[in-house]
């Protein structure tokens, strides 16, 4: 099976202060998507020549009081799979519980033993929904 890093994301209060911090050490916007639907910024920000190594800044334009109370600014792990519906199968499989199913055939979240939680995306478009995925309910949060 192959997989590919993507990105980390962290969660940020002030998005200026923070992104003028990774700037100090070095780092440039390479990526911006302002979502008016949402009430949220990702600002993908890597070291000079390495846009493969991006950290992806969240910012929730009206705070984060109603994220889960377990402190977690540090938001997850990206990877992208060949096949996010083997994959799924593959951890659940090995007792991992899948958080957020992939049911739309492209996404889906798991958290490693230390409660790190890693995001699952496929390769490509996203793949035809099938079950048990498709109507899968979500386990907990991500």
């Amino acid at each position: 099976m192959e997989i590919r890093y993507l990105h980390t994301m962290v969660r940020v209060k002030d998005l200026e202060a923070s992104m003028q911090f990774f700037r100090l050490l070095g780092l440039e916007q390479i990526r911006r998507t302002d979502n008016e639907g949402g009430r949220f910024s990702l600002i993908f920000m890597a070291p000079p020549g390495q846009p493969d190594c991006p950290v992806e800044l969240t910012w929730n334009w009206d705070g984060d009081d109603g994220l889960p109370s377990d402190s977690r600014h540090f938001g997850h792990l990206a990877y992208e799979v060949e096949d996010i519906h083997a994959m799924c199968q593959h951890l659940m499989d090995n007792g991992v519980v899948i958080n957020r199913p992939p049911r739309d055939g492209r996404m889906a979240f798991v958290r490693s033993p230390d409660n790190v939680s890693i995001e699952l995306l496929q390769k490509g478009g996203a793949k035809e929904p099938q079950e048990p995925w498709a109507s899968m309910e979500n386990t907990g949060h991500w």
